[in-house]
């Protein structure tokens, strides 16, 4: 991990040694938990282009991630395209929930927040449709 900077690394010291784990992991960790959620069509990217949101591919599913070191634990931010017809808010309740998990029992990590930001709604199947 020596190529990433110190900045973009949680360290976590134990009784045998230390844990380092790269943002950037945390970030793939998450937008993989948060694609397999009922309800979630795709990551997005942080922002609209044209007041369109960008559907990321699995490649760059990191870039709908943001992680922070707070001093409770991890803060998480997603950015994601939600499948219409569903309950957004039991949607995101769920997507805190799973990524959570997934971050404490996978990393270790202690999460403080997940926050869920929606960026659109994708009609249609979720190959072919369109976001709205």
């Amino acid at each position: 991990m020596s190529s990433v900077p110190a900045s973009e690394i949680l360290v976590r010291q134990e009784e045998l040694g230390r844990v380092e784990v790269s943002k950037h992991a945390i970030m793939t960790l998450v937008g993989h938990a948060a694609n397999e959620c009922y309800g979630i069509v795709g990551m997005a990217a942080r922002g609209l282009r044209d007041g369109i949101a960008e559907r990321l591919n699995m490649e760059n599913i990191h870039r709908g991630v943001v992680v922070t070191l707070t001093g409770e634990g991890v803060a998480i931010d997603l950015y994601v395209i939600v499948e219409y017809g569903v309950r957004v808010s039991e949607v995101a309740q769920n997507l805190m929930s799973v990524v959570g998990y997934a971050v404490e029992r996978t990393m270790g990590l202690t999460v403080s927040t997940v926050n869920v930001n929606v960026q659109g709604i994708h009609g249609g199947d979720r190959d072919h449709g369109e976001i709205f």
